[in-house]
């Protein structure tokens, strides 16, 4: 019976339901597949006239997976990353490494642990290619968790379940405002200061989400009860500051750059900023490609060979790790 079914499902609706669950839509999931609605509709019906369920419920403004939905959802995506890493295993047996590394990561991670290992990793296997996709720090968990991306960077409320993660660095949230706001230029500040003032902020900038630190101090100092506006995405969180919408805040050593311009203007807290710690999360569940292992491998490797003060990053992030701590990670990146 299971040769049956096997035999006899056609996989490209497995395919057009994935894409149909990641678009939210038939409409949109159409316009990715470059087909017609009608057809990516004619599709998803045969697939759940096939399993004998209903996958989605939709019509009347809604579209939500039924359960049997989210099962087969969560297997597909299993299916479609081991498909994906079939070319790879061809590889195991050569001489060379060769394959493709996919990064998620989240917005706007600076730091040199990372850069120096694409950097050595390139050198050293110049045939493995990479692709680095920047998502929220939740989607990043998402498709660690999921299998269908080997690795990813980003922040972290707990540690999660079944997932192997390694602290790669610490970074400072100072609170920042632009050019045209009234508080800008003005030195000696309080955080009273602050109190009441439109902000702007990121969509994780809550008490249950990867910027906790940032969220408890607004709260313990009342910072909260004006956001103006919000994003998931670092560099429009500085945009939105810049422009003078509201005062909000970002990493001390990303934005340096910026006060030394001028368009961004340091607010208080001056001393004991919010405290945000930077992972890498890896499933031990997943099939790792012999790139994807080596590429993680040397990774950690270069987190470990920086002491937990040179990965801690408070405005003053160094050009470069010391000598002998890169230089214990590059040795052995080809081992």
């Amino acid at each position: 019976m299971p040769d049956k079914f096997v035999t006899n499902l056609d996989w490209n609706l497995l395919r057009t339901f994935v894409v149909i669950v990641e678009e939210g839509g038939i409409t949109a999931a159409a316009t990715r597949l470059l087909r017609r609605q009608p057809t990516v509709s004619a599709a998803l019906a045969r697939l759940e006239a096939h399993l004998g369920n209903r996958l989605i419920e939709r019509g009347g403004g809604t579209f939500r997976l039924t359960t049997a939905g989210r099962a087969l959802y969560r297997e597909c995506t299993e299916i479609y990353g081991a498909v994906a890493r079939l070319g790879d295993l061809t590889q195991a047996a050569t001489k060379y490494l060769t394959g493709h590394v996919q990064i998620l990561l989240a917005s706007y991670v600076v730091t040199p642990i990372l850069d120096r290992t694409l950097a050595d990793f390139h050198r050293i296997y110049p045939d493995v290619t990479f692709e680095i996709r920047v998502e929220t720090s939740r989607e990043v968990l998402s498709g660690v968790m999921d299998k269908t991306a080997p690795l990813g960077i980003c922040l972290l409320n707990r540690h999660p379940a079944r997932l192997n993660v390694d602290h790669i660095y610490r970074e400072y949230f100072g609170f920042f405002c632009g050019p045209p706001h009234p508080l800008y230029g003005r030195k000696e500040l309080e955080i009273g200061d602050l109190r009441g003032l439109a902000a702007v902020s990121f969509d994780t900038d809550s008490m249950d989400d990867a910027l906790r630190p940032v969220a408890i101090f607004r709260r313990d100092n009342e910072l909260d009860q004006n956001i103006v506006g919000s994003s998931s995405h670092l560099e429009e969180v500085r945009r939105m500051i810049a422009c003078g919408l509201g005062i909000g805040p970002l990493p001390l050593h990303v934005v340096r750059q910026d006060i030394t311009a001028g368009t961004l203007w340091r607010l208080p807290p001056y001393a004991s900023p919010p405290a945000v710690d930077i992972h890498l999360v890896t499933n031990p569940a997943s099939r790792l490609s012999r790139a994807e292992a080596k590429f993680i491998n040397v990774l950690k490797r270069g987190i470990a060979a920086a002491s937990l003060a040179e990965r801690t990053y408070d405005g003053t992030l160094p050009a470069t790790l010391p000598r002998d701590a890169g230089a214990a990670a590059q040795s052995r990146a080809g081992k």
